[in-house]
This record gives C-alpha cells, structure tokens and sequence, in this order.
C-alpha cells in the first residue's frame, strides 16, 4: 500500500495575550485511552513528530495502516500490546466518566494546569477531539504517547517501551509531557512492572536534560542494532534458504531403511538408518556456504 501524503508541517506557534483568555487561565487537561476514532489524529501527530525530528522521509504510516495494525478487530486488553494514550485539552473541565461507559482498564487522568500565557492553537480545527462523551465542546487533541510492553532478563520483568511520546508544539513546555510520561509509568508501577525505557535523538538537548531532570537515566554505552526494509528481507531469506538446504540435503545424503514412513510437521519422511553423518555434515556446511555466497554477491 503507498504511503498516504504526509500532512502539512505544523505552523509555527505564537503565544499572545487576548483579551478573551487572559493570563492566570485554566487549561484543563484528559489523558485517556485512545480509539479506532482517534486514528486520524494519530496519523497526524506522528507526521508532525517526524517533521520536528528530521525523519520524515522516513515515514510510511498511513491511517489505515494505523488502524490495522493499532486496533485490529480482535484487539487484545490494553497495555498487553500496542497502546496508545491520547492527551486531550479543554478551556472548560471534562465532564466525569459515565459509569456505563468507564473502561475497566484505564481511568482517565483529569489535571488542570495554570496558564502563565494563553495559547494560540492555529490548528485546532484539525485536532478537535472525536471522543464520544466531547463531541461538539471546545475540546482538541494537545499529544499523543504509545508504548507497548518488553521484558527484561536481568530484572525478570516485564516493563514498558515507549515508541513515541510527543505534544504539539504549542503546548510544550508546560508539564503536558511529563503528565504523558507520569500516566505511562503510573501504569507501570500499578502492573509490578520493572521498568519503563525509551529513546532520545543525541541532538535533542532539551528533551535529555528534561529526561534527566525527571529522574531518568540516559545510557550511552548502549547503541540501537535494527533489521528493516530490505536488509530485514534478505537476512530472513538467508535463513530460510538455509534450513531448505538442511532438509534436502538430509533426504540426499541418509539412508533409509525399511522402516515405514513417518510424518515430521506435517510432511511424510522416512526414518533414517545408521550412516555417516560426519560426511553429512560436510556436505551440508559446503551446500549452506556456497548458496549464501551467491546469495550476498546478488
């Protein structure tokens, strides 16, 4: 599928003073769980992301994409796969979550946070919120965080890793980020987690020092190792080949003997006889290393 026409960049912010929401205002704040009807906004916050990190040539997501891979029809429980927290701001409180309708998972987090200078949100149209329980209120979409769980073998836990955490630009720097990330490790601690990690650009200076700041530990003796596109195909492809070669040479090389067939994974085979494996051995490492050579000079 090709990838869908990135959005337009995010305009540059300006704060300023209007009469109609001088300073010393309230913005109210939701962090809840994100839906299917939230995919659009997603879509649009990680291309805003990838523009402020200088990736965006790197980005494929699409909508639908999103929504297949983030909320598929058979969806397992939140935080034991891809979740996502959506951060939702409003000039007036949230209305309390109905009972009927309250997730048993996750209680949103309702804060309001004090306005030193009021905000100039030129793109809330495109952000306003599609939550059910808002829908026609003055609410928008501020930012976004999605994690998923790991596991760590010296702690024997599993912990949570944020993919992506990120604020649109006019509301930063007001403690929006740190109440995504707090929601995250609350999360965490409340599910005996062992830890919560993620990963910063070297060059983002402000976002490491906020890091540290908060108490998190950044780790430079570690460097991130991937497999992607097509080196990710062609490794895999090495390997299958390889446990091809495996098979057929096993079939040239053995023996059988008159014991009846068998049937191994689903495929009928003959149990073999004693033989020479040392020779079956050498044969099936000279098969494996010469494929693989005209495999990489490809």
């Amino acid at each position: 599928m090709a990838a869908a026409a990135p959005p337009p960049p995010p305009s540059e912010a300006h704060i300023f003073l209007p009469e109609s929401t001088p300073p010393g205002d309230t913005l109210f704040t939701r962090i809840r769980l994100a839906t299917a009807a939230d995919v659009s906004h997603i879509h649009k916050l990680i291309h805003q992301m990838a523009v402020f990190e200088r990736l965006n040539h790197l980005c494929e997501a699409t909508p639908e994409s999103l929504s297949a891979t983030l909320f598929p029809p058979s969806a397992p429980p939140p935080f034991t796969s891809f979740t996502v927290l959506m951060l939702e701001l409003s000039p007036a409180p949230f209305p309390p979550p109905a009972a009927a309708a309250a997730d048993p998972h996750f209680t949103p987090i309702l804060k309001p946070v004090h306005l030193d200078l009021a905000i100039d949100d030129s793109d809330r149209a495109d952000f306003t919120s599609n939550a059910s329980d808002v829908l026609g209120h003055d609410v928008v979409i501020g930012g976004f965080v999605l994690f998923f769980p790991n596991y760590s073998t010296f702690l024997a836990k599993p912990g949570f890793y944020i993919e992506d955490i990120f604020v649109r630009e006019c509301y930063r720097r007001r403690g929006l980020g740190r109440l995504l990330l707090s929601a995250v490790a609350a999360q965490a601690a409340k599910m005996g987690y062992g830890r919560v990690e993620w990963v910063v650009l070297d060059w983002n200076v402000n976002a490491i020092s906020f890091y540290e700041q908060m108490g998190a530990k950044i780790l430079p003796e570690w460097r991130i190792c991937r497999l992607a596109g097509d080196e990710l195909q062609a490794f895999g492809r090495i390997n299958l080949v390889a446990c091809s070669f495996e098979l057929e040479l096993m079939a040239k090389c053995v023996l059988p003997t008159k014991t009846p067939s068998r049937t191994l994974n689903g495929l009928s085979v003959r149990v073999f006889g004693v033989v020479s494996w040392f020779e079956l051995c050498l044969k099936l490492i000279a098969n494996v290393v010469s494929h693989l050579s005209r495999t990489l000079t490809q």
